[in-house]
């Protein structure tokens, strides 16, 4: 939807004082819950269960035998054939939530003042797995004259973030995290950076889809991965039966601009980006995690100007390996002081799977969304908590939550947290 056609006149420092901040006005989501911001909320909040049977063609045999497949996703409803034959499934994926992240933040052709005043950041760990593999069947099987000239890009992590690009004709600063899970924060924190130092709107998040044979033989090489074969019991961080994670296809596009600029177009400003801290403890090495991930927490906190006992829930990064899930449990505690046992805590992913980069961007939405609700969601399949953590079981719990803390960790080592604020903060709590 566009809006009327406006002038503005912002200087580069907008805000009533002096600075330039980045809020959230539009949320895409494409995930093993359903599409659309509105369904993935109805199934999170219900602690509703999307793990299933893998069911991809190829990949029925697998030792990866539970996993959150996105079903019923349609790409070409709302994505032109032209770029979807040079383009991955998880690219399909990011196209698509963009829209619906643009559409839901009202923000159209006529909001933008200049091609140049949009930016695209995105995270990706996996690429495009499920294209690459066709063309190099394709290859072996029958010659490279079979082979489309798309195989050279398609494939590419840095895929979506052009494709993005192009078909918006968002000509702003443009980048791509290549990482492991933490990324998809991190991604968020160049778009608030990007903003800051000028740009009017970026739009970020991530997207992944790992569940084509090629990309589950590679992850068949990580420990953490969950091997078990009942949806129920395959992903229950913080528990005694905690058996590694079960992966996930989707993710999560925001978009996020300035204040003022979202002010001056009439948007609703859903969520401030407040802070972002990273750190790296390199890969498996969980017991070292703790230092590093709370180091991230503090630093998150110290640039959001929060202090521990303002933090209204945390969502957790939930990895549900033992080892892993204890360094985060006192990460916590050495980050939150006492305020650990008592902020509520919760891994809503636990009902859908964990989706690599697109994992915390997920988070991020339901974030928000639980922000604006009142309602920490639960924490699904996860009962018998074995740590000192509030952890959200069961139901949802109503609660008002103003700041929200999200965490994510990778299987390489990186740390990230990222802390939003419910709708604008005011200059004075900067």
């Amino acid at each position: 939807m566009s809006g009327p056609q406006r002038t503005r006149s912002r200087s580069k420092d907008s805000g009533q004082d002096g600075s330039r901040r980045a809020v959230v006005t539009g949320l895409g989501v494409v995930s093993p819950h359903g599409i659309g911001a509105e369904v993935f909320w109805k199934a999170v909040a219900d602690g509703t269960s999307s793990l299933g049977p893998v069911t991809r063609e190829g990949c029925e045999n697998m030792p990866l035998r539970v996993a959150g497949e996105v079903r019923g996703f349609d790409a070409a409803e709302t994505v032109e054939e032209r770029y979807l034959v040079q383009t991955d499934r998880f690219t399909h994926f990011a196209l698509a939530a963009t829209q619906l992240a643009l559409d839901d933040a009202r923000y159209g052709r006529a909001d933008i003042e200049s091609p140049f005043s949009v930016g695209v950041v995105t995270a990706a760990g996996s690429g495009g797995g499920e294209f690459g593999q066709r063309e190099l069947q394709n290859l072996w099987g029958q010659g490279s004259r079979y082979v489309g000239p798309y195989q050279s890009i398609a494939w590419f992590y840095a895929a979506s973030t052009g494709q993005i690009s192009i078909r918006n004709d968002f000509k702003g600063p443009c980048g791509v995290v290549a990482a492991d899970e933490a990324g998809g924060l991190d991604a968020l924190a160049h778009a608030a950076l990007a903003v800051r130092n000028g740009t009017d709107t970026v739009v970020c998040g991530a997207t992944e889809a790992p569940l084509a044979p090629y990309s589950i033989v590679c992850q068949l090489g990580y420990p953490e991965l969950s091997r078990a074969t009942e949806p129920d019991r395959a992903y229950r961080p913080f528990t005694d039966a905690a058996c590694g994670f079960a992966p996930a296809e989707g993710g999560a596009v925001l978009v996020v601009e300035e204040e003022a600029a979202a002010r001056d177009r009439g948007a609703d400003v859903r969520a401030t980006v407040a802070g972002h801290a990273a750190t790296f403890t390199g890969p498996s090495r969980w017991a070292e995690s703790r230092q590093g991930l709370a180091r991230a927490i503090e630093g998150a906190l110290a640039e959001a100007g929060c202090r521990p006992e303002e933090v209204d829930v945390v969502f957790a990064d939930a990895l549900g390996v033992p080892e892993a899930d204890r360094a985060e449990a006192l990460a916590l505690a050495d980050a939150l002081g006492p305020h650990a046992r008592r902020v509520p805590v919760t891994a809503p992913k636990t009902g859908m799977g964990r989706a690599y980069c697109a994992a915390p961007v997920l988070d991020v939405a339901t974030a928000v969304l639980a922000m604006e609700h009142g309602l920490v969601p639960p924490t699904p399949h996860v009962f018998d908590v074995c740590h000192d953590l509030d952890v959200v079981a069961g139901r949802a719990r109503p609660a008002q939550t103003h700041t929200a803390l999200i965490l994510g960790r990778g299987l390489m080592g990186s740390n990230s947290a990222l802390v939003l604020r419910q709708g604008a903060v005011p200059s004075t709590d900067r």
